[in-house]
């Protein structure tokens, strides 16, 4: 038998990295002549990219926004946030103590996230969180992304580990569609980034700390879904 695997979303998920894309999506918006945007107000959107940060941001202030213009602002924030990783970001309280039960039990871990694998990777070593995972695949790893299933499948083989092995932990929808449609359980954390509360998409389970999450509730949730 493999090992088995838990693989987790990264923004919202394992580390609050809100902070950060707001601070990059208001340079982008000054370069626009729009007013910066309040974080409680827009922390809910950070899971949708900063593509969709931008649309939202001049819908409330009723800009238009012309594709080119769009490319540009894009491209600004995502210049600003390369360059200030980490920033502000930190794991989310319990995290690392969770990672280092999950690595004494044996399990493989990978990161699968939207975000770019480049960005990801410089993130997590930034946080000195490398050692843990066994692979760390972003939006363009693959030639597709969440929610396809595919993309946490292949993460899972690229680790090393068997799709019949594993669990996803993540914070959206579409981190649960994705592990669903891939037939793997999905713990949904209910402390990240989304609109509608987690439950509404109906995860294997709701979990608000990691300090829930432990090897043997993995365990329970994969000899439940075979």
């Amino acid at each position: 038998m493999p090992r088995p695997i838990i693989v987790f979303d990264l923004d919202g998920t394992l580390i609050d990295t809100a902070p950060d894309l707001l601070d990059s999506l208001n340079h982008s918006l000054a370069a626009s002549d729009l007013a910066a945007v309040d974080e409680a107000g827009f922390r809910r959107f950070v899971g949708h990219g900063g593509r969709v940060m931008i649309e939202r941001a001049h819908a409330a202030q009723n800009k238009a926004l012309v594709a080119e213009e769009h490319d540009r602002l894009l491209k600004l924030f995502l210049d600003h946030y390369t360059l200030n990783i980490p920033g502000k970001s930190r794991p989310y309280p319990g995290v690392i103590a969770a990672l280092d039960r999950f690595q004494a039990a044996g399990y493989l871990m990978a990161v699968c996230t939207n975000k770019y694998e480049a960005n990801s990777a410089t993130l997590i070593g930034a946080l000195g969180l490398s050692s843990y995972f066994a692979a760390i695949c972003g939006q363009d790893t693959f030639a597709f992304r969440k929610p396809d299933p595919r993309h946490l499948t292949e993460t899972i083989r690229l680790a090393g580990g068997d799709p019949h092995n594993a669990v996803m932990v993540g914070d959206s929808q579409t981190d649960i569609d994705t592990a669903k449609a891939a037939g793997i359980p999905v713990v949904a954390v209910d402390f990240g980034y989304t609109d509608r509360h987690v439950r509404e998409f109906e995860p294997t389970l709701v979990i608000s700390h990691f300090d829930t999450l432990t090897p043997q509730l993995a365990k329970r949730l994969m000899a439940a879904a075979d």
